[in-house]
């Protein structure tokens, strides 16, 4: 394996992680957004609902998405043992 294939595979294992874990912190992004919005509508200042509400979405998102990841992360191990 010379430099340019171990850099192509660092870069393919570096976009199979980036595309894997996007939409769980995407929704992690969009319910902070909402409750940061929230937040300052109401004035409410509580550090714990931001955070609560956030993990719980995140969760059910891993838990709802888990097969399309597994998918994913197979399909790049199959790509590794032939590559």
């Amino acid at each position: 394996m010379d430099f340019v294939e171990a850099l192509d595979l660092g870069r393919h294992a570096f976009m199979t992680a980036l595309l894997t874990a996007t939409p769980i912190l995407a929704i992690g992004l969009l319910v902070g957004l909402v409750i940061s919005f929230f937040q300052a509508v109401t004035q409410l200042q509580e550090q714990t609902l931001t955070f609560v509400p956030k993990i719980a979405a995140m969760v059910v998102a891993s838990i709802y998405f888990i097969p399309w990841i597994a998918t994913r992360m197979l399909q790049f191990t199959e790509e590794m043992f032939i590559f």
